[in-house]
């Protein structure tokens, strides 16, 4: 068929010819994600993946799917693309992680105005890079272009992320007792959560632009906001395997007061040091410039953790040497206390 007769769809706004070129460009890219079981190329109707599930006796899949949100504003200020795709792996893999489950497969949905070849072709090799950290092959995706849904130069992303587990491994917190540690590993920043208030501060009350050098931050405003998100895959499995982890928690929406409630068995509390570990610049900056209280701030951001393990106190000393062997920033931030019916089951003490 002569391709000008999609040309009236491309009037439109919707380019085929263009999505086809795209698909073409980033093949390279999302092959050299795949790994054994990846059974198909992209571009078909649906991505196969083999589970090869000989090593375990009784598998579990764990699925997760999540977004960036709005820290996308802040790419499309910096005309930066390159590295949100990291955001969105880490989002969905870090979720899963946390049942023990081991990444095998990612999807995306890319949606927009109008495909740009460049900004799209950049958010893949993020996506890319986030795979590759995570040890998960990207077998598939969708691209769509929606003229008048979408604002010129807008874009959306989600992701979905699919994992194994060995039903009788599967970490869910039941096992956590009184007396247990909390192991935190830092976090690289804000990660992709609180972006709606961080935009209002920075931008609309503060009058900033990304451009900006921020003295306190110790780089411009878009550098600090665009930090990716760390992924956790590689040291909670090793984590994991070598030591008796009790239960583990992504601290992204819903900050510390409602994560960390998620995994905890009737009787047992938290206790959080807030003075554990040292809190990054960008929360306090935050925090001053927005008049923020501590209380909305525990709720609201990372502050610093990005994931907190349930240890048995016996093995912490263990842990954190495994950790700092790998390349993290590991802290001892708490205990797991006995809980009344009629308490928290979370307390910030310092």
């Amino acid at each position: 068929m002569d391709k000008s007769t999609s040309s009236r769809y491309a009037e439109s706004g919707v380019d085929i010819d263009k999505a086809n070129d795209f698909v073409s460009n980033i093949q390279p890219l999302v092959a050299a994600t795949f790994k054994r079981g990846v059974l198909t190329d992209i571009g078909g109707f649906g991505g196969l993946f083999a589970l090869g599930s000989d090593r375990f006796k009784d598998p579990v899949l764990v699925s997760s799917t999540d977004g960036v949100g709005t820290k996308l504003q802040i790419a499309k200020k910096c005309n930066k693309h390159d590295t949100i795709g990291i955001d969105l792996v880490a989002m969905c893999v870090n979720d899963i992680i946390v049942s023990g489950a081991r990444p095998l497969f990612f999807l995306d949905y890319f949606s927009m105005s109008k495909l740009d070849l460049e900004i799209a072709t950049d958010v893949v090799k993020g996506i890319a890079g986030g795979c590759k950290i995570s040890d998960c092959s990207l077998i598939g995706g969708e691209t769509a272009e929606m003229p008048g849904l979408y604002q010129p130069g807008d874009y959306d992303l989600a992701g979905f992320v699919v994992g194994i587990a060995e039903r009788e491994k599967i970490i869910d917190g039941s096992e956590i007792k009184v007396g247990d540690k909390l192991v935190a590993l830092a976090s690289s920043g804000l990660h992709s959560n609180g972006f709606s208030l961080v935009r209002k501060i920075c931008f609309e009350e503060m009058g900033l632009d990304v451009d900006n050098y921020i003295d306190e931050l110790g780089c411009t405003l878009g550098e600090e906001l665009l930090k990716p998100t760390l992924i956790y895959t590689q040291p909670l499995l090793n984590l994991i395997k070598n030591f008796n982890v009790r239960g583990v928690v992504h601290i992204t929406g819903g900050g510390f007061i409602d994560n960390i409630p998620r995994i905890l068995p009737n009787g047992c509390k938290a206790l959080v040091n807030t003075d554990s570990w040292p809190i990054p610049a960008v929360f306090e900056f935050l925090r001053v410039n927005g008049k923020i209280s501590m209380a909305e701030m525990w709720r609201t951001f990372n502050c610093g953790i990005g994931m907190i393990a349930v240890i048995d106190a016996k093995q912490v000393e263990e842990v954190v040497q495994q950790l700092e062997a790998l390349g993290e920033t590991p802290y001892v931030i708490g205990d797991i206390a006995a809980r009344n019916t009629d308490e928290s089951s979370i307390e910030m003490v310092s």
